[in-house]
C-alpha cells in the first residue's frame, strides 16, 4: 500500500509496535480513563499524525465503555502528545 504525503492511510487493526510505542508515550500519566487501541491510521506531514480507534472505559465503578479515536502527533523531534479524543460510540 502505497502512502500520499499529507494522506491518511485506511485503518489497520494489526497496529504495529512502534506505532503502539507512541501510543504509550504520549499518554502515560494520563488517568481518568484506560483506552485500549484496536486499529490505527497515520498521516505523514512534518512528522506524523495518528489516529488510533480504542476501547474507552472511565475508571470508575459502573462506569460505560464507548469507542472514541484518539489523536496524537509525533513530532520530527520531541516526544508525542495527544491532539485530540473524540467519543464516537457507546460499546
Amino acid at each position: 500500500m502505497s502512502q500520499v504525503v499529507g494522506g491518511w492511510t485506511n485503518f489497520t487493526f494489526s497496529i504495529p509496535q512502534e506505532d503502539l510505542g507512541v501510543f504509550k508515550k504520549a499518554l502515560a500519566g494520563f488517568v481518568g480513563v484506560d483506552y485500549k487501541p484496536v486499529a490505527d491510521a497515520k498521516q505523514v506531514v512534518s512528522g506524523t499524525n495518528y489516529c488510533f480507534l480504542c476501547e474507552a472505559k472511565p475508571v470508575y465503578p459502573g462506569a460505560t465503555a464507548y469507542l472514541a479515536l484518539v489523536y496524537i502527533y509525533q513530532p520530527l523531534q520531541g516526544d508525542p502528545h495527544i491532539t485530540n479524543i473524540e467519543k464516537i460510540a457507546p460499546k
